[in-house]
């Protein structure tokens, strides 16, 4: 277990709760390794598009990335999830990280790869490794 990714999240973590629960949480994310969450608003214009296009390829052909939306009229919180496949030259935004979660994504943002984990008409989930 990394005790310096441990701090690093849990102090970017104690911004937005007490310091006892971010570390509580910071452990956690690392102890397991990866955090997962559902994609919200996939629903939303072509997304749904986007989600068949990418049930045709493989997990590791999708590229994905989180991006902030501070100008976002709903949350200024926001965090958009970027799509993309292997070699392609768009990326399409897919959904956003739950509200309730934002904090947490936030906070291992750059210390992550992230992963599709799964995609249909029903939605998606994202995954981000530590």
């Amino acid at each position: 277990m990394n005790k310096a990714t441990v701090f690093q999240i849990g102090n970017r973590l104690s911004k937005t709760m007490p310091r006892k629960d971010a570390f509580v949480q910071a452990w956690e994310i690392v102890r397991k390794g990866a955090v997962t969450f559902p994609v919200k608003g996939v629903m939303a214009g072509n997304r749904q598009q986007a989600l068949s296009r990418l049930a045709s390829y493989a997990p590791d052909q999708i590229r994905a990335f989180l991006m902030p939306e501070p100008e976002n009229k709903f949350d200024r919180n926001a965090i958009a999830v970027m799509v993309g496949v292997q070699y392609g030259k768009k990326y399409y935004k897919l959904g956003y990280i739950p509200a309730s979660e934002t904090a947490k994504a936030a906070a291992i943002r750059g210390k992550a790869s992230i992963r599709v984990l799964s995609g249909d008409i029903n939605g998606a989930r994202l995954t981000l490794a530590v």
